[in-house]
């Protein structure tokens, strides 16, 4: 069975507040982002603010570049990530 969601295993993780700031900032640099992760996810709402959240190396983009989770899926069982350097989409 193929899929779309990538398996590949986390880098790190970071707090709430870390992982947010970043989706912010990346709603920021690009203006498109936001409306598409809001029409192709679910909110995380409510979070707690004591979550980790994993995060993964960007395979689009460079080495340095990191994806954070930005909300659930809509259409499949999976974390839907944004990469803050890119603008990049990709289901985890």
């Amino acid at each position: 069975m193929s899929s779309n969601i990538g398996q590949n295993y986390p880098y790190t993780s970071e707090t709430e507040a870390e992982r947010a700031a970043a989706v912010a900032d990346a709603f920021d640099r690009f203006p498109d982002l936001e409306e598409k992760v809001a029409a192709e996810t679910t909110p995380l709402d409510p979070v707690d603010p004591d979550e980790r959240w994993w995060i993964w190396v960007c395979p689009a983009g460079d080495v340095n570049d990191r994806l954070h989770v930005a909300g659930y899926a809509r259409d499949s069982h999976a974390l839907y990530t944004i990469c803050a350097e890119g603008g990049h989409t990709f289901l985890r």
